[in-house]
């Protein structure tokens, strides 16, 4: 038997599907990923076999620079990080206006590739990303049933019974303010791209099976089984009613090799420790990176600091006995951490709760709004506007979630038992089974 799991060339997005297909590995069954080459070394690390397969013109083996990115990504990489510097509202507008051609990359001739792979390999389990929108649009014009991984807040599918749009938050936190008149402004761009994109998909459908009927809202399509990679804790139980037929994974953690340096920074100290970490994009943002670095140095707080693309020398003074690295081992130091401060990507938030980890959340976009509204909510986190909060504002937020109300403490302990349960991959299998 052999199962396919289908990602983009992204490691924060292969990492968590490739967990899951652990489970069918360690049944004996065949696994093969089927993503860019810059992710390659991650599909070998975990045994699986590789199949060669272009989702995006961009890639991200683990820390990103534009740079080193294709002509074109790299520029509108650069366009995004500068959109950050300026806010929420403008940060979500670039990302709507650069959604066509990020998202849906060459569909057609993609998903015939696809299509080709499936054939090829005859897997009886298909694995895909949800924003893989090409691969998905391959499965759906052949009629391929697909698990459908929702790998984000799970905002990322809109709910038209909700009124929701995609790339319009339904919540932020308490930090931003967003005036009516901006919300109105991104809402209406939100939805021209929405009926953009559905026109194009409608289009890529078209040619590849006519006989199917079109899209109403492509950014609302999903798979056969719908699997949210989230805590079902942190969401309504309002909204929960309104999806489709859907698992809560709650997370999906990979297992990491030891890393000597690390196992003995983690032996040399009784202290506890915040773990640092703004992701592989949006370590770019080195002058919030210091201010974070600053709060903790001048609060005497023992840190581990995964800088990923930042300068290093723009953070400031590193005392001697923190942990640093460009890259650090994130589940391994989450494991021990006493907190963590992150932009809150979906990794960062799933395996923080995996490990009853509070959180200093200071989120730039997308999906991150949704995420740390709901930790702010849960009482699991404070929210910071990343661009306007100050060392002080972060010195206090890390007072908060440091010495967290025995309730709340004991609410995220319960959490993180649960989810180390590991019973999200079982709830998947008994999905498909019915057992």
């Amino acid at each position: 038997m052999t199962v396919l799991i289908i990602s983009p060339d992204y490691a924060s997005h292969l990492y968590p599907l490739a967990a899951m297909g652990t489970s069918w590995q360690d049944a004996g069954e065949r696994v093969v990923v089927a993503t860019g080459p810059a992710t390659s070394s991650i599909v070998e690390s975990f045994g699986f076999d590789y199949v060669p397969l272009q989702l995006s013109r961009g890639s991200n083996p683990g820390v990103i620079r534009a740079a080193e990115q294709p002509k074109g990504e790299d520029a509108a990489l650069l366009g995004f990080f500068s959109a950050t510097r300026r806010g929420m509202i403008e940060t979500l507008s670039f990302q709507a206006e650069a959604r066509l051609n990020d998202l849906m990359w060459e569909p057609v001739r993609t998903a015939r590739s696809v299509q080709a792979i499936i054939a090829e390999l005859n897997p009886h389990t298909i694995i895909v990303d949800h924003l893989a929108f090409s691969a998905r649009l391959a499965m759906v014009a052949a009629g391929i049933h697909h698990i459908d991984v929702v790998l984000g807040h799970p905002t990322a599918l809109p709910l038209p019974g909700a009124s929701e749009v995609y790339g319009l938050p339904p919540h932020w936190p308490i930090a931003f303010s967003p005036s009516e008149q901006e919300l109105d402004e991104l809402k209406n761009l939100c939805v021209k791209v929405a009926e953009s994109f559905t026109s194009e998909w409608n289009h890529a459908l078209a040619e590849l099976n006519p006989a199917l009927d079109p899209s109403p809202d492509a950014f609302a399509e999903h798979g056969d089984l719908l699997v949210f990679n989230y805590p079902a804790e942190l969401m309504s139980k309002e909204r929960a009613q309104l999806l489709p037929e859907h698992v809560f994974m709650g997370s999906s953690v990979r297992s990491e090799r030891t890393e000597p340096k690390v196992e003995r920074w983690l032996a040399s100290s009784n202290e506890r420790f915040v773990y640092v970490s703004f992701g592989s994009f949006l370590s770019v943002r080195d002058d919030v990176l210091g201010k974070v670095v600053r709060a903790l140095r001048e609060s005497g707080i023992r840190a581990a600091v995964a800088y990923g693309s930042s300068d290093l020398t723009a953070l400031g003074e590193i005392p001697d006995h923190w942990l640093v690295g460009e890259f650090l081992p994130q589940v391994t130091l989450l494991e021990s951490a006493a907190a963590a401060v992150t932009h809150g990507g979906n990794n960062s938030v799933t395996e923080s709760m995996t490990f009853g980890v509070p959180l200093v959340v200071m989120p730039f976009s997308t999906d991150q709004f949704a995420g740390a509204a709901a930790l702010e909510s849960a009482g699991f986190g404070a929210a910071l506007a990343p661009n306007t909060s100050t060392v002080e504002d972060i010195r206090t937020a890390l007072g908060t979630v440091l010495e967290l109300p025995d309730e709340k403490r004991a609410a995220l302990h319960a959490l993180g038992h649960n989810l180390r349960q590991k019973t999200g991959h079982a709830k998947v299998w008994s999905a498909l089974t019915g057992g």
